[in-house]
């Protein structure tokens, strides 16, 4: 009798490649649900929201230049010429994540994800109002409808409804709209590759930060409270919550471009709607800085409506190409956007 046949390489292939997408997937969806909570608990430690990203955009440029020194990835090499030209990009992404950052501090996740939820309705009017696409489909309109039902039932149950907050939920909402349907067409045009959009994004923030934490007054905050507490103004439980979320910033760009490649684009956009129940749940298991019961099931609705979006411009009909909002939109919950292409080079 002949001896058995061992293992044919394809076989041990295919469930190697089985197992890397699992640990992909896996380290996406880890990422994506905890990282609003933990820079929610980063912010709240540690309130130098322009200090704060600016370690965040430290840390993603700085790992992406060493994973690409290790050839884990590939991403162009710094040239004043192409930075220049991305400016523009980079400064509106700064401005959507400081937006973020102080909506934040002043707001709970839950009103993030709603107000997050929005920019389809936003960038919606905007491609057909500036770019002359097609109107929305009655599918994608009911979509809308339901997504603006839903924010604005939790605006009205909001107990916790400030001013200060809700204007940087409208700052972030202006700022990433417009990130996501103008400069988009300026970085495409670059031909950056998307670990080379994270490097230029992150990079070119940090070199940013200096000039906003002058504007803004926060360097007078960090003076005040170094002289009023000899130095020790960080305690270790700030210091550990901001580490984490440098971490998770990290990770998400690299999990979320990683699974972005690795599985469909309906599966992706499947784990990003999942991931935002993950959210809404572990915020409300951890802490009591969490929407009303009322409040709970409007987020929900507007997560449904997000998910009945998703559905009506995914794919494309009849050899049209799908629509640009859709293609911006799609997993962004992710880092950089490029995520989402990007979402996020950008953890917004």
């Amino acid at each position: 009798m002949p001896p058995p046949k061992p293992e044919t390489p394809l076989k041990h292939q295919h469930s190697t490649t089985t197992a890397t997408t699992t640990t992909l997937v896996v380290g996406y969806a880890l990422s994506s649900s905890l990282l609003s909570i933990i820079n929610k608990l980063a912010i709240t430690k540690f309130n130098y929201p322009i200090i704060l990203t600016a370690l965040q955009y430290s840390t993603s440029a700085v790992g992406v230049f060493i994973l690409g020194k290790l050839s884990f990835l590939y991403h162009e090499p710094f040239t004043f010429q192409t930075a220049k030209k991305f400016l523009p990009a980079a400064t509106v992404f700064y401005l959507a994540i400081f937006a973020n950052t102080n909506l934040l501090s002043y707001a709970n996740v839950d009103t993030f994800i709603v107000f997050r939820s929005l920019t389809p309705i936003l960038v919606a009017i905007a491609d057909t109002t500036f770019r002359k696409q097609p109107c929305p489909s009655k599918f994608t309109f009911l979509s809308l409808l339901i997504i603006l039902g839903g924010a604005i039932g939790y605006v009205i149950t909001d107990s916790a409804f400030t001013m200060t907050a809700y204007l940087w939920a409208v700052a972030y909402l202006i700022t990433i709209t417009t990130e996501m349907v103008y400069i988009k067409h300026i970085v495409m045009n670059l031909g950056l590759s998307t670990w080379g959009f994270v490097f230029y994004n992150n990079l070119l923030s940090v070199m940013m930060a200096p000039v906003f934490w002058v504007l803004s007054g926060e360097y007078k905050d960090v003076l005040s409270a170094i002289g009023s507490n000899s130095w020790n103004w960080v305690d270790r439980s700030a210091i550990f919550a901001v580490a984490l979320s440098c971490v998770f910033g990290l990770m998400i760009s690299f999990f979320g471009f990683a699974a972005r490649k690795a599985i469909s684009a309906t599966a992706f956009t499947v784990t990003g709607v999942v991931n935002k129940f993950l959210t809404v749940a572990i915020n409300v298991a951890i802490w009591d800085k969490h929407a009303s019961p009322v409040g709970l099931v409007c987020l929900f609705f507007t997560i449904v409506g997000g998910v009945f979006y998703q559905r009506s411009v995914s794919g494309s009909r009849g050899g049209q190409k799908e629509p640009v909002v859709a293609k911006l939109m799609d997993g962004r919950d992710g880092a950089v956007d490029l995520d989402d292409e990007k979402d996020q080079g950008m953890k917004v």
